[in-house]
């Protein structure tokens, strides 16, 4: 127990904004290894990833708006295209919306989010994390540890939800770590610029 504890903290925790979806699953379906789907479009909408990488531009775009404003907005410019083409092919999915989009805390070893229900510790979940950094769809399985009533102040999603990583393979867990560690520079960068 005391090395778990340990592993858990060897690990760096981000407070990051991802699309997120997740369903309640048999123990049977534990069995399988998590994966990555490098078909994003298949994992959302085309509206959905645009808008992830929408959001990781706006990141960038105060500085490169100083070092070179012309070339700041050519790029403007040629988002608007492709934002009007996106709205012309108008690709819906089933699969991540805009309204997936969660406040999570993130880290290689588990997951905390809110959620609209609770969810009883022990169960076992499914979760699609899209992740900005490398635009991949990792398909993780967790245990919820934790069920936490937060009504007071969120009273859209009440619950927070803390779960763990199972059956999560190395390739995937240095994925997470990576994408955790881009968000804290990116989170620094911009601290220390206002």
């Amino acid at each position: 127990m005391a090395d778990e504890i340990e592993e858990k903290r060897r690990y760096f925790r981000v407070n990051d904004t991802i699309n997120l979806l997740h369903k309640v699953i048999d123990k049977k379906d534990v069995s399988e290894l998590s994966h990555v789907s490098k078909d994003v479009l298949g994992n959302c909408s085309l509206t959905a990833a645009l808008e992830v990488l929408t959001q990781e531009a706006r990141m960038l775009s105060p500085r490169l708006e100083r070092r070179d404003p012309e070339m700041f907005e050519y790029l403007k410019i040629i988002d608007t295209k492709i934002n009007l083409i996106a709205q012309a092919i108008n690709a819906q999915s089933e699969q991540f919306s805009e309204h997936d989009t969660r406040e999570v805390s993130l880290s290689a070893t588990g997951l905390a989010f809110s959620n609209e229900e609770a969810l009883d510790e022990g169960e076992l979940l499914e979760l699609r994390m899209l992740l900005t950094s490398c635009m991949a769809v990792i398909v993780a399985y967790a245990r919820v540890v934790q069920c936490k009533d937060i009504s007071a102040d969120n009273p859209q999603r009440p619950f927070a939800i803390c779960v763990e990583y199972i059956n999560l393979t190395d390739d995937d867990r240095e994925l997470l770590i990576k994408h955790v560690i881009k968000k804290q520079l990116q989170q620094l960068r911009v601290k220390n610029e206002s």
